[in-house]
């Protein structure tokens, strides 16, 4: 016999807000019961039977595919289904997508005119996803028990967490209501326990834009601007955020409960995160991806979840140009795809489209931090194809074929990140962009020595960053309304943003 919380019956709603408490009920009620549960298996006690909770869902019903709302305007991408039909998603952390989901269903309400059902779901909760922040009980378990747990628990299952709505590949089954978001609840847990374990931070202090590099240099150089704005007093950021979930709050500002838990790491995490937090959730997380394609995809596939309004790199290329010089800008505009980790999820005849409001706000970035303007400009920054590649010694290969693609391609720089983190960016309706510094030539024989690598860094990597904020500061300015590109939504899309 399951072993259920109390049964909450399903409701509908006209005022978000109600729809939003209802679910948080639903969820707080199933987590409570689980983490109870845990507890006593933990100390021993027989429980009364199979421990289950499931998630709240969200459910939307409509016979028209009129929509009621022009307050937004015809330009927003979001916020209503495709046609008539049933529409469901199952929810997760109420509390930390608080926000996001009072938009939604407010968005939903305005543009169908339509009640939402809030209930309990079919879909358990795994018992691992049930843990505090700072919960470890399952670790003084015998092996023993840690296999009965398997027979008296839910654990994660990843038929639940498949991305076949965000590929555009899923099929309802008949009956089955088609999806409101691109993520189902088990989904969205999952990525946040991969966040916490990959960047050392827990999923509370992201925000909603996000700049990802692939060198130390500039996780140093944000670090000691997130310092530098603590110590000021008027800085629009309230508190900065390290690996080990280390607080500093801006100066003057109290300390918060659960600052105290933070607690530095005995080494940093594979793509350690740091966080400049506004207290709206709209200051700028940066990570440290390291090398090539594959962390880009995790990390991407995980930060997805959290439905950034913006991601953009910035790091390092070989520049491909002879006409090129050490420490000039490359601003994307296109991509060679042949970092081969999304070939199955985002096949290579999908083309990834620049976005104009992050290409302009990048430009107009680079000219602000160098002053430049005009042919100016243009003379340290080229715009072009960036190719990605998941060989990071292409150069060495007897044939010469990928300096041929490259060629045919037009391409005018290489990493091993760029066209993965804007790929996943058009896979998963994520702004994105990118914007390198040539820090090497190996075509044209100019590959890094120490003493110049060394002098490169010192004078580029401030630089560069501050470009990289500055555009992020233009692009929250200009409203995110503009940025959620209807580029990046396909036929039939999901309401939720």
């Amino acid at each position: 016999m399951p072993y259920l919380p109390a049964f909450i019956a399903p409701s509908r709603f006209s005022d978000p807000a109600a729809a939003l408490a209802k679910a948080r009920e639903i969820y707080d009620s199933g987590i409570a019961h689980l983490r109870e549960a845990m507890r006593r298996f933990v100390a021993g006690e027989v429980l009364p039977g199979h421990v289950r909770a499931c998630y709240p869902f969200v459910r939307i019903q409509t016979d028209t595919v009129a929509r009621q709302n022009n307050l937004a305007g015809p330009h927003l991408s979001f916020g209503f289904v495709a046609g008539p039909g049933r529409f469901e998603t199952t929810l997760s952390r109420p509390d930390l997508y608080a926000n996001y989901y009072l938009e939604q269903f407010t968005l939903l309400l305005q543009n169908h005119g339509v009640e939402l059902e809030v209930g309990t779901s079919s879909q358990p909760i795994p018992v691992h996803f049930s843990f505090a922040e700072n919960d470890h009980i399952e670790g003084n378990l015998s092996a023993e028990r840690r296999q009965l747990m398997r027979d008296l628990f839910d654990l994660p299952d990843l038929a639940a967490m498949d991305d076949g709505i965000a590929n555009g590949t899923h099929e309802p089954g008949p009956g089955e209501p088609q999806p409101l978001s691109l993520f189902t609840a088990p989904r969205v847990d999952y990525s946040l326990h991969r966040l916490r374990h990959y960047t050392g931070t827990a999923p509370e202090h992201f925000q909603n834009f996000v700049l990802f590099t692939n060198y130390q240099f500039y996780i140093d150089e944000f670090v000691r601007l997130g310092h530098a704005a603590m110590a000021d007093a008027k800085s629009e950021y309230v508190a900065f955020v390290e690996p080990g979930n280390l607080v500093i709050r801006r100066v003057g500002m109290p300390v918060q409960p659960g600052d105290a838990l933070g607690k530095a790491p005995p080494r940093l995490p594979q793509m350690p995160g740091y966080h400049l937090v506004r207290e709206d959730g709209s200051g700028i997380t940066m990570v440290n991806i390291g090398v090539g394609p594959a962390n880009a995809k995790t990390i991407t596939d995980h930060i997805a979840v959290l439905r950034p309004h913006a991601w953009l790199m910035l790091g390092h290329c070989a520049g491909l140009r002879n006409s090129q010089q050490l420490g000039d800008y490359v601003l994307a505009h296109a991509y060679v795809r042949e970092d081969h980790v999304l070939d199955e999820e985002l096949p290579l005849w999908v083309p990834i489209p620049a976005l104009a409001e992050v290409q302009l706000a990048l430009e107009a970035a680079v000219s602000e931090v160098t002053e430049l303007k005009g042919p100016e400009l243009k003379s340290i920054m080229r715009t072009g194809t960036v190719a990605s590649t998941d060989n990071r010694n292409w150069e060495l290969l007897p044939d010469n074929g990928p300096q041929r693609r490259f060629s045919q391609s037009r391409a005018v720089a290489l990493d091993m990140e760029s066209a993965t983190i804007a790929a996943n960016g058009f896979r998963f309706r994520v702004p994105y962009g990118t914007l390198l510094c040539v820090s090497d030539k190996p075509l044209h024989g100019e590959i890094k020595l120490p003493g110049m690598a060394n002098h490169f860094y010192r004078e580029r990597v401030d630089q560069h960053l501050r470009i990289g904020i500055r555009a992020i500061e233009l692009l929250r300015h200009q409203g995110i309304n503009q940025l959620h590109s209807r580029k990046l939504r396909s036929f039939a899309e999901v309401a939720f943003q």
